[in-house]
């Protein structure tokens, strides 16, 4: 195993751990930028590791009963028909490397952009909810199971792409569609989905010849633990001063990475 992607493995993980912003989100421009990996090579190896690292936390919250089965099957529904087109095309694209990578850098600049604005808004996000979403409205139960769909399908896209997308993206979209889903079940629901949407996606990225296995397994032994020691320092760490810098950050990479 390499040191340096266990090391950076479990980086990634104490700060996923400390704020819960997906490790696609900050392990897949390290990869690129920090180790120098194709992006698509980084996109690879980040899904499988979510996979790997998120099970265990999909099973802890369905033990816990924070995990809703109904809206996992409809983000499913749309996520997952959504990833097996955007492997297709990423198929179709590696017929030209140069063009496979830009295409994919400039998707993850796009994507890490997008998790910086929601990692900020949050809570503002979840106070506008409360404030101006109703129930009871004709056709509303409808309207969130074709827009639970709909965003399922975008997170199918953007994982698969990107890597980035299944937690603060996935989180976000819950609170706006389930505005009286308890903020557990929002976050036990979007670790339950991105669990098969992730497996799907890595099983695609392997296919396409992405995934490095002994790379795979230095990251894991590194980001497992290091998710473990995180989420143990994060009532220690200040979160108003943490994720603002953290969302500064994605923002300069994702604009580094797009242009």
């Amino acid at each position: 195993m390499d040191a340096a992607y266990t090391l950076s493995g479990f980086s990634v993980g104490i700060v996923v751990g400390l704020t819960g912003i997906g490790a696609g989100s900050l392990l897949t421009p390290f990869l690129t930028l920090g180790m120098g990996l194709p992006a698509p090579a980084a996109v690879g190896l980040s899904v499988a590791n979510a996979f790997a690292s998120k099970a265990g936390g999909a099973w802890a919250h369905a033990q816990q009963g924070h995990v809703d089965w109904r809206i996992v099957r409809l983000l499913a529904a749309g996520s997952l028909p959504a990833a097996t087109v955007a492997l297709l095309f990423l198929k179709i694209l590696s017929d030209d490397p140069a063009a496979l990578v830009a295409f994919t850098r400039a998707c993850l600049g796009f994507a890490l952009v997008l998790t910086a604005l929601l990692a900020i808004s949050g809570r503002r996000l979840l106070a506008w909810t409360a404030t101006f979403t109703g129930r009871g409205k004709a056709g509303r139960s409808r309207l969130d199971a074709s827009g639970t769909v709909a965003a399922g399908a975008l997170v199918g896209v953007l994982v698969t792409i990107t890597s980035v997308g299944a937690g603060t993206l996935g989180a976000a979209a819950l609170v706006l569609l389930h505005p009286r889903l308890p903020a557990a079940r929002v976050v036990g629901t979007d670790i339950a989905h991105a669990v098969p949407l992730a497996f799907f996606a890595g099983a695609g990225h392997v296919w396409l010849g992405h995934v490095d296995f002994t790379l795979l397994g230095s990251l894991l032994a590194g980001s497992l633990p290091g998710i473990l020691i995180g989420a143990r320092l994060a009532r220690f760490v200040p979160e108003s001063i943490l994720r603002p810098a953290l969302a500064l950050m994605l923002c300069v990479v994702g604009g580094r990475l797009v242009f």
